[in-house]
Parts: structure tokens; sequence; C-alpha cells
């Protein structure tokens, strides 16, 4: 069963900007650091960025100052703006949270960046 959920993704030229959602259980979300991860053709999959449940967020130096994350606690929604996007951003984007020690993944959402 598939708990986290990932919308958002498509195919966008270079600079265009594309947001992301992540839908995920209360228990899961709540009180808990959420993040974004992505995977390129060929490469390990990477943390993007992090948020902690007070907002306290954390970005990887590639995508700082281009993407933002942020999380609606309220509706257990997990989002990544990314703007300024190059080829290099091209992946599978990926959702992830944690219930006690066990680690929750989405099955991720294609962001194509390509002209």
């Amino acid at each position: 069963q598939v708990l986290l959920v990932e919308s958002g993704g498509g195919l966008v030229q270079p600079g265009g900007s594309l947001r992301l959602s992540c839908t995920a259980p209360e228990d899961i979300f709540s009180r808990n650091v959420m993040e974004w991860h992505r995977q390129a053709p060929g490469k390990q999959r990477e943390l993007v960025a992090q948020i902690s449940s007070s907002g306290i967020t954390f970005y990887e130096d590639s995508v700082a100052g281009r993407f933002t994350i942020s999380r609606d606690n309220a509706k257990n929604t997990l989002y990544l703006q990314m703007n300024e996007l190059t080829p290099e951003d091209t992946a599978v984007y990926y959702c992830h949270g944690f219930r006690g020690i066990t680690n929750y993944w989405g099955r991720g959402t294609q962001v194509t960046v390509s002209s």
C-alpha cells in the first residue's frame, strides 16, 4: 500500500516552473520531517529539500534559491515549487516521510525539462 502520493510532474521548457504536491496520512505528516528526493537516469537517489514540522528548511546546493519546499499541516500536504528549471533537474521526484523508524516513499512523479 502506497501511503504517500505525489502529483504535479510533467514536461517543461528550460527556465520554466512546476509545483509538485504530496499527500500523506496524518500520522506520517504531522510532527515529522518531510522530504523531497529525486533520481535521475543512471544516478543515485538524492535529497533535494527537507522541511521540519515547524517549517525549518534545508536545500541541496544545486536547487537552493530556485526551489521552495513548503507544507500545509491542515491538509497533510507537502509542496515543492520549482523555478528556473534546467535539463539537469530532469528526474523522478519522490516524497519521503517517516512514522517512527519506518520510512515511507511515494511512487514518484516524473519531471522532464527539455526544449
